[in-house]
């Protein structure tokens, strides 16, 4: 028996038809050179033959009368319903078809009577092309996690022709590696955990209230950016309000060695080019749906809870507030402007111990999240306009029995009251703004196009154009 976080126990509370809580990716594959067209048939028939499960991809919902719900390894699986197969229609298959069916597939919850993750062959892209879309609850694993585990199913060389499914692969996590010896032995555990958890709860009491006092002082107005204080973002835009089924998916790429002349021009990090290209197509996007915002937009940021070299399973992650920039046109100046944002960020959550910003995100998501049950989320102000999580991926090329890895994209879920999530996902030589919304989101792919085009002005601005 494995027991929930309180964060993923969370994840599983407040799923609805209309806010699914999974986490998936959408992997775009080309066929080996010389490779048959059943290339990605064959793959699926193997994916399907491969029946040995690794946690936590065995793992059900178990529930007692005495205790929480926990995690208890299933007896047995059917693998044809966790795999599938996908065959795109000629004249139907260029990206945007694809986006489109991952949209639908990412739509419906999975089934908590069994295994929660699932894997699309998908075949018959332009170009001879196929691609890989998995899913699984985020109960399981956080986006992180997830990019890892992908990773390891996969290899750094194109002479690997072994299938390493990343259901069958044993992934790191540190859960149950030991068993507590008898005698004194376990009296000294038990010892240094109750003084490690009185530590503990002592840290996360004074880091709440560090916290609070830091956003009582910005309420106050006596400090100047220290933390974006939750539910002041303007709801008066079509990126919030109350979420609903249906979904859509786009997405846009920039090359890091473009990024890398005006981190170099700039002394910016990636994080401060990437939210400076977002606060741009987002501004014009909002424009064009006729709402002119007069104050920054509000972003929720997911930021890393786990110490240096630290691999555990699960959810280990914290939520936090973060201004863009004031209305500007000069992208430079909106690059300064978010820059000194994120470092006050970094400031505040290194001056706490992480579990109080765990506890702060449990609190604030409470209140969205109450909020959209009572469908109230249109008339409360969000926690943020939109959410945007930065998760880095690997540097080098991967390769599926040979296939090259060509695009990487995390889907993820949608918080209370935003219709949009947007992540940042580096791989190779690419950087991917992957954006997921409600179908009521209106002109999508408009908003991935004006990513683009703010780099562009970005890069005419800082003169590496």
């Amino acid at each position: 028996m494995s027991q929930l976080s309180l964060l993923d126990l969370g994840f599983l509370i407040t799923e609805s038809q209309a806010s699914p809580k999974h986490v998936a990716g959408l992997l775009i594959f080309k066929r080996p050179g010389g490779a048959r067209a059943t290339f990605a048939k064959k793959l699926y028939e193997e994916c399907l033959a491969a029946t040995h499960l690794e946690a936590p991809f065995n793992r059900i919902l178990a529930y007692s009368l005495t205790a929480l719900p926990h995690w208890a390894e299933c007896d047995g699986i059917d693998m044809e319903q966790h795999v599938f197969f996908h065959k795109m229609a000629k004249g139907a298959n260029r990206r945007e078809d694809l986006f489109q069916l991952v949209a639908d597939l990412h739509t419906p919850v999975l089934d908590r009577s069994r295994p929660m993750w699932e894997m699309h062959v998908i075949d018959g892209l332009e170009g001879g092309r196929f691609a890989l879309y998995q899913k699984m609850h985020h109960a399981y694993a956080d986006g992180m996690t997830m990019t890892r585990w992908f990773a390891q199913s996969m290899s750094e060389t194109p002479d690997d022709d072994v299938l390493k499914p990343i259901w069958s692969v044993k992934h790191g996590g540190g859960e149950g590696r030991l068993r507590k010896k008898l005698g004194q032995e376990m009296v000294e555990n038990a010892l240094a955990k109750a003084i490690g958890g009185a530590k503990g709860v002592g840290q996360r009491l004074f880091g709440i209230g560090r916290l609070s006092a830091m956003l009582l002082l910005e309420s106050m107005k006596l400090t100047k950016n220290a933390i974006a204080l939750p539910f002041a973002a303007s709801r008066h835009t079509p990126l919030t309000g109350q979420v609903t089924p249906g979904r859509q998916f786009t997405a846009a790429t920039v090359s890091m060695e473009r990024i890398g002349r005006v981190q170099a021009a700039t002394r910016s990090t990636l994080n401060h080019v990437a939210l400076t290209c977002l606060d741009g197509a987002l501004r014009r996007y909002l424009e064009e749906q006729g709402v002119a915002l007069d104050q920054p937009i509000v972003i929720q940021m997911p930021v890393n809870l786990r110490k240096e070299g630290e691999k555990t399973a699960g959810n280990k992650i914290g939520i936090v507030q973060v201004e863009l920039s004031a209305p500007t046109d000069d992208p430079y100046v909106r690059l300064r402007n978010i820059g000194f944002s994120l470092r006050n960020v970094r400031v505040m959550v290194d001056s706490v111990a992480p579990a109080a910003i765990e506890t702060y995100t449990i609190v604030t998501g409470l209140v969205g999240q109450l909020a959209e049950m009572l469908k109230l989320s249109e008339r409360m102000p969000p926690t943020g306009n939109t959410l945007v999580s930065n998760v880095p991926g690997p540097k080098q090329r991967l390769y599926l029995k040979g296939a090259p890895l060509e695009e990487m994209h995390p889907i993820s879920t949608l918080p209370p009251s935003n219709l949009l999530n947007i992540t940042l996902f580096s791989y190779a030589d690419q950087l991917q703004f992957g954006l997921i919304a409600t179908d009521q989101l209106p002109n999508l792919e408009a908003l991935s196009a004006y990513i683009a085009q703010a780099f562009d002005e970005l890069e005419h601005a800082v003169g590496v154009s």
